[in-house]
């Protein structure tokens, strides 16, 4: 099943990185992300995204800066795109040197920008392992997928800032309430224990790894937070 909106859309810009990254990581859940290629805009309503600061042992930007991690260094709002897992990854620089939200998954979305052509060039860019078309709830269920189906690569956008002709985040007014959880894929020793990954509850299933599967319990491995008592 695919999203569908016609709601009101606010580009967002440099002033809404330039925040704390949990707050930034939070108010990201239920935009929607595009990347326009010939012609098409691909696009994906963002559902889950993790926190990162320089003073902590899991962030890249703990290892000092560097020509790879110097986008982490830059003001709010410049995008941070590395290689792993095989594949790019996306984060954007938020306000302190070395703080970053990384964008994790996201869910395919569809409306009078992107139509069912960019959903298409979307399941082109990244088709099934075993070939043939990826099931669209698994399309960019993943830091690497979302950024293979959106066309987004560390070669052309790293260090840079979103042009809201080629690439933007919308906000379609859209105010999820939100699973907030440990991050994943954080060695052991390098604060694997902080709750700094946020995933949008209505759209769990259709994350990295959904934090509401049957072992996981409230109060212990996850909280539940309601949008509409959050303050900035």
């Amino acid at each position: 099943m695919l999203s569908f909106a016609e709601l009101p859309q606010k580009n967002l810009d440099d002033t809404f990185f330039d925040r704390d990254a949990q707050l930034v990581a939070r108010e990201l859940l239920g935009t929607v992300i595009r990347h326009c290629v010939d012609g098409l805009w691909l696009s994906a309503r963002i559902i889950e995204t993790e926190a990162y600061y320089i003073d902590e042992k899991a962030s890249h930007s703990s290892l000092g800066n560097s020509p790879s991690r110097r986008a982490m260094f830059m003001p709010a709002g410049h995008l941070y795109l590395y290689y792993s897992r095989g594949g790019d990854s996306l984060n954007f620089s938020v306000q302190g040197d070395g703080n970053a939200v990384c964008i994790k998954a996201g869910y395919p979305w569809v409306d009078s920008l992107s139509r069912e052509a960019s959903i298409e060039r979307m399941r082109a860019n990244s088709p099934a392992a075993a070939g043939g078309a990826r099931a669209l709830t698994r399309l960019c269920s993943g830091q690497t997928l979302l950024c293979k189906a959106l066309g987004l690569s560390v070669t052309e956008w790293n260090a840079r800032r979103m042009d809201p002709r080629r690439l933007r985040v919308d906000d379609i007014g859209a105010r999820p309430d939100i699973i907030q959880t440990t991050r994943l894929g954080i060695p052991q020793g390098r604060d694997e224990h902080l709750p700094y990954r946020f995933v949008d509850a209505g759209f769990a299933p259709h994350c990295t790894r959904n934090p509401l599967r049957r072992s996981q319990c409230e109060g212990k491995d996850y909280v539940l937070l309601q949008r509409d008592k959050l303050s900035s």
